[in-house]
């Protein structure tokens, strides 16, 4: 079997970049008659059209709409691996990343990274932003440079993703809170008065669905859209209960009591999201390190 011409990939990406045999030509430099030879070389080696004709212009297959991400990603790896080595100049590099994370993230690990940052690369600016759903759309338009959060069904499948930590569910009161004394089983628990901390607005959260063979449900007295800090300090000024990430907000409930909730919603696990084109660059493979190093050392 002839191995196929690994130089039509780079064709291939410039063509659905551009959705225009002529403008692929002069991109590449190409004359449009060898272009459209190319484009044909394509379609035989492929077996699918891949740019059709629609009016004036040409448009997509669904075949080439489906491949578009991945023969970007494969060219841009190429170029990555054929691109002379570089050495970072921390102390020159001047620039501004975008984090995407949870109020808590920032708060309790923040200001380590922040310090770290800020000893290397006295030029590199973090700026945080707020999460308020999970569409990876900031990431693939370059908005945003780095998200932390839980990986679901919904996380776009082109996103690089790694672990930072796991991450599970605990319940906070003040000092001399009653809770802070006796055993406190699922009834006592949710005879109490709670706080929901939740970003998406959803009734039922993981700790009530693991409250629910118990027959016990919740008395929510105020719910929060994604405030962890908010909902401590109401917690810590009243006899009302927190639920909330323990090593997310490590520094937030200090001088508070702390207790493992009597029901065992499951844990999970934190992880940050990156765009692909970014897989490569070493000032945010820089920036990823230091992440995974704040994270761990937590």
């Amino acid at each position: 079997m002839s191995r196929p011409d690994l130089n039509l990939l780079v064709t291939l990406d410039v063509l659905l970049a551009e959705g225009s045999v002529a403008r692929a030509a002069q991109r590449l430099r190409l004359s449009p008659s060898a272009m459209s030879r190319a484009l044909a070389r394509l379609r035989e080696t492929m077996g699918d059209p891949l740019l059709v004709r629609a009016g004036r212009g040409l448009v997509p297959t669904p075949r080439a709409r489906e491949l578009r991400e991945q023969v970007s990603q494969l060219v841009e790896g190429g170029e990555a691996v054929l691109r002379p080595g570089e050495k970072l100049n921390l102390k020159g590099l001047v620039r501004t990343f975008t984090l995407r994370t949870s109020e808590g993230f920032v708060e309790n690990f923040g200001p380590d990274l922040i310090s770290r940052i800020g000893e290397e690369a006295p030029g590199v600016r973090l700026r945080f932003v707020q999460k308020p759903n999970k569409d990876s759309t900031p990431l693939r338009d370059g908005t945003v440079d780095l998200e932390t959060g839980v990986v679901e069904k919904t996380t776009s499948p082109e996103v690089r993703t790694q672990a930072l930590f796991r991450d599970r569910y605990i319940g906070v009161v003040r000092k001399g809170h009653p809770l802070t004394k006796g055993k406190i089983t699922p009834a006592r628990y949710g005879a109490g008065r709670h706080i929901s901390v939740s970003r998406y607005g959803i009734d039922q959260e993981p700790i009530d669905q693991a409250l629910a063979p118990f027959g016990v449900e919740r008395e929510i007295v105020v719910a929060i859209v994604g405030g962890f800090s908010t909902a401590l300090a109401l917690a810590r000024a009243s006899d009302l209960i927190a639920s909330v990430p323990e090593r997310h907000t490590g520094n937030l409930r200090v001088g508070m009591h702390s207790f493992p909730l009597p029901v065992s919603p499951s844990a999970f696990t934190v992880s940050m999201l990156w765009h692909p084109r970014l897989d490569a660059d070493l000032a945010h493979r820089w920036l990823r390190g230091h992440v995974r190093e704040v994270c761990a050392a937590r």
